[in-house]
């Protein structure tokens, strides 16, 4: 906001008529900090108006000669965050476009749902990742949805994230670049089933959590209202989860530890009422080694999971119907059923993937194309890493899987490979045409894990489906999950967050207050 603060304060004073630059005779007026502030800013319109003002022409102008060169992000997910906070900001000024200033760790966020852990623990400032953007006077967050490219130019064109009634309206605006690192990720996929954004909760942001352990404790409290009936009860305490991959899996069994540990003790008039269902149309954890898989539905079942094996084919405000007909009323609905791409990323005039993990019904393929080095080919300047990229054909390698030691590990290349290109004189817009990049990028899958509740997990160390490898379940997996994901937390101070909530919950149970 205190970006949009000092912009307006540049809407009162009149501007050159060349394109890009500030009147001198203005920017006198400022004293220096705040000068070099709005030095970066521009508006091709020679215009003093508020109205014009606010036309999408506003925004930061090309760099000069004696600037550094820009990196623009877009997004704050596990492949932009490892990138930025690998970019070195003596080489670049560092731009991040982000509807949210933090990162996720998605491989806690389940359990914030149930009040293991509190949500400021999975989520990190993208300001503590790099501290560049809230330190330099080049380099910027900016809470804002890129809406479109131009790639020819060199510009990213944005509108402003705002909510509440009271609140600026979306402010639009232009970003140039010298390099740009489209980390967009994706969107929970719904395959085009009927209201499923209407009546799910997804569990991909801090506030889908939020939201879901709001709707839980809610349900429980509405339960033991007198006059609800046992068909009612049933209905709202009926927690019922869609699909079966590890965020699934994750969620319920965080949810049956819940209800053994918790809600037995503290709802004991509604205890026998609640009910976890997991619905998924093949094998729960397909990526995992077979052992593995029929531990997990054991270990599940006998914690009081429902494992149904079905397609949803309608939501319904208080009941899915699977496509053998069968109703299932619900009382809180979780989609986990994978990731496709976002409508930017469709919308994006830029080369795309010929197949892979996102095609949609129309056999239209979703994913940004990219080469070895994760550069957008036939396009200068623009790299795409994350769950919104996959190579190209011409390649010839596989589209690579939606995890995130995958979006990690492009981002940590892609920092390496920038700062090697900046130290060799490339970091300026159209000048890396001829330049060896060495390398490219290789990936090695370092294993799965996944947690199924009651001090249970599954590890599985095998570097593909096929292949042979070590794999463990049981008490000492559990232990190896808790560890590797608290050493995996990015900064000693969430990590410190972690280690007390687990700590806290261990002796005191889980936090049920409904905040």
């Amino acid at each position: 906001m205190s970006v949009f603060r000092n912009l307006s304060r540049i809407s009162q004073y009149s501007y050159s008529s060349k394109p890009h630059t500030l009147n001198t005779t203005v920017t006198n007026r400022f004293h220096a900090p705040l000068s070099t502030f709005l030095s970066h800013f521009a508006t091709a319109t020679a215009t003093n108006t508020h109205t014009d003002y606010l036309a999408p022409h506003v925004g930061l102008r090309p760099t000069k000669a004696h600037e550094k060169a820009r990196v623009v992000v877009l997004g704050t997910g596990w492949a932009g965050s490892r990138l930025m906070k690998g970019l070195d900001p003596n080489i670049y000024d560092i731009v991040c476009v982000s509807p949210r200033n933090h990162m996720v760790f998605t491989p806690l966020l389940a359990s914030t749902c149930v009040g293991t852990l509190e949500f400021r623990s999975v989520a990190e400032p993208i300001a503590r990742i790099q501290p560049a953007i809230s330190r330099e006077p080049g380099s910027y967050f900016f809470l804002a949805n890129c809406t479109s490219i131009d790639t020819d130019h060199h510009v990213v064109h944005c509108e402003t994230v705002t909510e509440g009634e009271e609140t600026l309206d979306p402010w639009k605006f232009t970003i140039s670049y010298d390099k740009l690192v489209i980390a967009l990720g994706a969107q929970p996929t719904t395959f085009g089933i009927h209201g499923v954004y209407e009546h799910a909760i997804f569990l991909r942001e801090v506030y889908h959590a939020q939201e879901i352990r709001r709707k839980l404790l809610l349900n429980l409290m509405l339960s033991d209202v007198p006059g609800i009936g046992k068909e009612e009860k049933q209905r709202l305490l009926h927690c019922v989860v869609v699909g079966g991959g590890p965020t699934g899996v994750e969620f319920s069994g965080e949810l049956s530890d819940f209800i053994m540990r918790d809600v037995r003790q503290r709802y004991t008039h509604v205890k026998d009422y609640i009910h976890v269902t997991l619905i998924e149309a093949n094998e729960i954890l397909s990526s995992f080694d077979d052992r593995l898989r029929r531990y997990a539905t054991k270990q599940l079942t006998k914690s009081g999971v429902r494992l149904v094996r079905g397609i949803v084919k309608d939501v319904q405000e208080k009941k899915i119907i699977l496509n053998d007909g069968t109703e299932v009323p619900y009382g809180l609905l979780v989609w986990s059923t994978g990731v496709g791409p976002s409508p930017i990323v469709r919308s994006l005039d830029l080369p795309k993937s010929p197949g892979g993990r996102f095609v949609l019904v129309s056999g239209y393929a979703a994913l940004i194309g990219i080469d070895e080095w994760l550069r957008v080919p036939s396009v200068q300047d623009v790299f795409a890493i994350g769950d919104c990229s996959g190579f190209v054909e011409s390649t010839g390698r596989p589209v690579l899987p939606a995890l995130a030691q995958v979006a990690e590990r492009q981002g940590k290349y892609l920092a390496a490979l920038l700062n090697k290109i900046g130290r060799a004189n490339g970091s300026r817009a159209n000048s890396i045409k001829d330049m060896d990049f060495g390398d490219p990028f290789v990936y090695k899958h370092l294993g799965s894990m996944a947690t199924i509740g009651s001090y249970k997990a599954l590890v599985d160390l095998r570097q593909s489906k096929e292949a042979k490898g070590l794999s463990l379940a049981g008490f000492l997996s559990w232990f190896v999950w808790r560890s590797a994901y608290l050493t995996r937390v990015v900064s000693w101070r969430n990590r410190f967050y972690v280690a007390i909530n687990w700590a806290t919950t261990f002796v005191f149970g889980r936090d049920i207050s409904r905040i």
